[in-house]
């Protein structure tokens, strides 16, 4: 008999025959979350589940599913799954990295430009009908070529970022747990600094880091009165890495000068006075969003679950593979 695998969420459709080739797939195709009870439900029989970022897959989940091998997770981040209450009971955790490296560098990018060159104030003010002439200061913002650009986290997106902002003749510093690779240093033309000097001596700060206990809030009130007045804070990485509270202060005195978001602390709540700043730009969690990565983020998912399940070959990417040994 083949095992029951269950797919929280509406994914792309290439994921669904993947799964029905080595299981009997439950597939909620809708938009609609479920909430822990339904989700402890559905998974009482399930050995295997590809689930989502806004699935809460807690150590109570994990417990109501005693038949249950593998957790296959669209996206990178997986700060919604108790990884630790799954690797008690053996079960694989896996994620996406990779495919989608690219298109969230372009989305880290695209959100510099647009929060360096005021793009979406000017595009208000001209839908507004307040455009009438041309003058010499109208929106003008600042520089971004020749600037020095700080990434914290020098993993693939981190990297990628690096090579874009090359590209415009930036100045590239960077902090990490450890030190690059000369090569890919030389190849980047990067220098590693700690955070503080690095928060100092950059005109842009794009966060690069996975959501741990230890980047939780890790840019707060000192972090954000180290940098530069002018300065602008980007992040695609993870909301909580960032301390909303101490950035809306920040924000609103000018400590520093603006921040690009595509990630919050509480999706899909944003804080009001966050919404009422003309200096950020904000997105609703679509660096990944392109229809051909996103697809492959969903085959991905699914090609891992049936992995474990059909044991004919090793998952690609496991987030606890202690449990494989």
């Amino acid at each position: 008999m083949k095992p029951r695998a269950l797919v929280t969420r509406h994914v792309y459709p290439a994921a669904i025959p993947i799964l029905q080739e080595h299981c009997v797939v439950d597939y909620q195709d809708s938009y609609e979350v479920l909430s822990e009870p339904r989700l402890m439900r559905k998974l009482a029989l399930a050995e295997g589940v590809v689930c989502q970022l806004t699935d809460p897959i807690s150590r109570a989940v994990i417990e109501a599913a005693p038949k249950l091998k593998v957790i296959s997770q669209v996206a990178v981040g997986y700060d919604n799954i108790d990884v630790t209450a799954a690797t008690e009971r053996g079960i694989v955790v896996t994620n996406t990295p990779g495919v989608l490296t690219e298109a969230t560098a372009d989305m880290t990018f695209a959100l510099l430009l647009a929060a360096a060159r005021k793009l979406p104030a000017a595009e208000r003010y001209l839908r507004a009908g307040k455009w009438q002439r041309w003058d010499v200061d109208l929106l003008c913002g600042g520089d971004v070529h020749g600037q020095t650009i700080g990434i914290v986290g020098l993993g693939r997106v981190g990297q990628a970022v690096a090579r874009r902002a090359r590209g415009f003749g930036m100045r590239v510093l960077y902090t990490a747990r450890h030190e690059a690779e000369h090569a890919l240093e030389e190849e980047l033309q990067a220098t590693r600094l700690p955070l503080d000097t690095l928060l100092a001596e950059s005109d842009y700060v794009s966060l690069h880091v996975p959501l741990t206990d230890e980047t939780h809030h890790m840019i707060s009130v000192p972090q954000l009165c180290a940098m530069r007045s002018h300065a602008i804070l980007i992040n695609t990485a993870r909301g909580p890495v960032i301390d909303e509270r101490a950035l809306v202060a920040a924000l609103e005195e000018g400590l520093i000068g603006g921040a690009a978001l595509d990630v919050f602390e509480h999706e899909p709540t944003i804080p009001p006075a966050l919404l009422e700043l003309d200096n950020v730009v904000l997105l609703p969690h679509i660096g990944s969003a392109v229809s051909s990565v996103r697809s492959l983020m969903c085959a991905l998912a699914a090609r891992d679950c049936a992995a474990v399940l059909g044991g004919h070959e090793p998952p690609s990417h496991v987030v606890n593979p202690e449990v494989l040994r």
